[in-house]
């Protein structure tokens, strides 16, 4: 049996790899604190829940849902947009509600990419932009993102053979896994790029929910003209707790949101109609619980940064999103500090490197660990500077 070339190209899924490890770990009878996934421990605010359940005993549920969402979610995620961003958005051309952003993410590369097309991806950056563009038969093209450019992709930087080829072009902020935010003056400046080269812009805009003293950040679709190259992903996941429930959206561009609807209405029947309705109370119910999570993220925040930094691990306060990225100490790679953490005191991290070779020199941080295991895991780490002060004071360490 021969697979296809596509799947030869693709790596095992970074998370996959660190739960295969979490388990062997406890399999030997360790006991692991993970700051490694990004899944808000906070429960899907209850009357999302009251609402799912009361959708879930209505039969006109339990049927095929169309895939491009009730015509009700679509009004309501145009609703949130306005009330959110100021941004105007055509409920039955340019939202398109997703099982989950990734989702979308993937798929969208099948609008644009022809076998050997260029997409345009940060590195470091979450691996779905590029593995779609894989399956898609095109090429990544990697944009670094540095500290000394505030990890902003340097667009001038980009050679001209490259923009040529390109159809698509990533950006993501707040950033995962690096933290950084952009403002519109960087997306006014990718809205230039983009028409000058008539290149379509994608822009994660999933973690605009969390953030921290005061900070708003913007929507891509704010940029003058966003609309006329390019779309933004969003999800529930994040500022909802909605992971689990699998329910995100798209917006912007009329012609793209159409060719994603196409390539889904092919590929998957739909978000089934009750998560729709529990969808709906989200974007239209009560917001207080955003705010209230948002202080618990950021004293987690203010937590996980102060103790890095005590132990010599440099890492800076993000202003939004849910992790800390942090510089590995002088010595390691950040597969080597990651297998140390877990290896010595059972705290998981996720390796830079895992982002792209931009990465590298890091780890990432989750802020989403409930204040017990938070608390074991900030003395372990303690324990970690210890253990390793005690090594180079014996000399076996330089």
């Amino acid at each position: 049996m021969r697979l296809a070339k596509r799947i030869e190209k693709l790596p095992p899924y970074l998370f996959v790899e660190i739960s295969r490890k979490i388990a062997e770990k406890r399999a030997k009878g360790g006991e692991v604190v993970s700051f490694g996934i990004g899944d808000p421990d906070f429960p899907t605010p209850s009357h999302i829940i009251e609402r799912l359940r009361q959708a879930a005993k209505d039969p006109a549920n339990h049927r095929y849902p169309e895939t491009i969402g009730l015509p009700e979610l679509r009004q309501a995620i145009a609703g949130w947009y306005k009330r959110r961003f100021g941004v105007s958005l055509d409920a039955d051309k340019e939202v398109l509600p997703l099982i989950g952003a990734k989702e979308g993410i993937v798929h969208i590369a099948l609008c644009f990419i022809d076998p050997g097309d260029i997409a345009l991806v940060p590195d470091p950056a979450y691996p779905p932009y590029s593995m779609g563009t894989v399956l898609a038969g095109g090429r990544p093209y990697y944009m670094p993102l540095t500290e000394k450019n505030n990890f902003l992709p340097d667009l001038e930087a980009i050679p001209a053979d490259v923009l040529k080829q390109a159809r698509l072009l990533w950006i993501n902020y707040p950033n995962n896994p690096t933290g950084a935010v952009a403002n519109l003056s960087f997306f006014n400046r990718v809205v230039g790029l983009a028409r000058q080269h008539d290149i379509a812009i994608c822009h994660d805009a999933a973690y605009t929910e969390v953030s921290f003293d005061g900070y708003q950040p913007a929507s891509f679709m704010q940029a003058e003209g966003a609309k006329e190259i390019g779309v933004e992903f969003h999800s529930l996941s994040k500022g909802y707790n909605m992971t689990g429930w699998r329910i995100g959206m798209v917006v912007g561009n009329a012609g793209i949101i159409d060719a994603l609807g196409r390539v889904k209405s092919n590929l998957d029947s739909g978000i089934p109609q009750a998560i729709q309705y529990a969808a709906i109370e989200a974007l239209t119910g009560p917001q207080n619980s955003i705010r209230e999570q948002n202080a618990k993220y950021q004293r987690r925040r203010d937590l996980v940064v102060d103790k890095l930094n005590s132990i010599g691990v440099e890492a800076r306060l993000p202003k939004a999103g849910l992790y800390v990225w942090a510089k590995v100490p002088s010595g390691y790679t950040s597969m080597d500090f990651t297998n140390d953490l877990l290896e010595q005191v059972g705290v998981v991290v996720t390796p830079g490197i895992g982002y792209g070779k931009n990465g590298e020199g890091y780890v990432r941080l989750s802020l989403t660990i409930a204040d017990a295991g938070l608390v074991k895991g900030l003395s372990r780490l303690a324990e970690w500077r210890n253990r390793r002060a005690g090594i180079k004071k014996k000399g076996h360490l330089t």
